[in-house]
């Protein structure tokens, strides 16, 4: 996740994202939204501070981020966002799961299954 001594910054607060666990950008590659060709280029976030995809998260460790107005969960159809939240909850978890390896996983394997291209 580091670029040198200083990991990704965010481009919405600034702040580095420390780790794979709080990362969007690495989110959203497990998830399939982005390939590996993409991640150098995209812009990182704190999955908090992307809260459309962040609301996604229905896990208890992950205390809930709210969203109002047009890109609120709970004004769509209910079946699409509960495949979303499945998918995306999904994700999450891969990110604990990367960051819990007591080795490193190549790169062509952090995706969920349904996603890796290898």
């Amino acid at each position: 996740m580091a670029r040198c001594e200083q990991g990704y910054l965010c481009e919405v607060c600034g702040d580095e994202v420390e780790s794979i666990t709080e990362s969007d950008l690495y989110l959203r590659f497990v998830i399939g939204e982005i390939r590996s060709s993409q991640l150098l280029a995209s812009p990182e976030r704190h999955i908090r501070c992307n809260p459309v995809l962040a609301q996604f998260i229905d896990h208890p460790d992950f205390a809930p981020v709210p969203v109002e107005g047009d890109f609120d969960r709970r004004l769509f159809d209910p079946e699409d966002t509960g495949r979303k939240a499945e998918l995306v909850t999904r994700g999450w978890l891969r990110l604990q799961e990367l960051a819990a390896q007591p080795q490193t996983v190549p790169l062509p394997q952090y995706p969920l299954a349904e996603f890796r291209t290898v």
